[in-house]
């Protein structure tokens, strides 16, 4: 199986960045594909950005598309969400997880995260 552990969430200004990480243990966490969700509270959670486990493949979605990049090292065992000019809508729990299927099928993922917060004031 596969822990992952978030970390690098806080409050922040507008306009501010911060970098998401996600340490994961395991002996097959190299393919794995990953993914980034985030949930607001009353909404739903929904999909951020994926990456496949080789980390030549990634998607966005489009609130995060020119401001996000997703990568990983699987040396460490570590992916990042690297979160530039946020904005207070950005505020949400964001969670870490893997799926040994596509990014895109938030059903399929089998292993989450238990979350960092993101807090972005205006």
């Amino acid at each position: 199986q596969v822990q992952l552990v978030e970390s690098g969430g806080g409050l922040v200004q507008a306009g501010d960045s911060l970098r998401l990480s996600c340490a994961a243990s395991g002996r097959t966490f190299r393919r794995y594909n990953m993914g980034w969700f985030r949930q607001a509270p009353g909404k739903e959670r929904e999909f951020v950005a994926g990456i496949s486990w080789i980390g030549t493949s990634t998607a966005y979605a489009e609130s995060a598309k020119g401001r996000f990049t997703i990568s990983r090292d699987n040396a460490k065992n570590t992916v990042y969400l690297q979160m530039n000019t946020l904005k207070p809508e950005d505020t949400a729990v964001y969670y870490c997880a893997a799926t040994g299927g596509s990014y895109y099928d938030q059903g399929g993922y089998e292993y989450w995260g238990q979350g960092t917060q993101v807090t972005v004031s205006s």
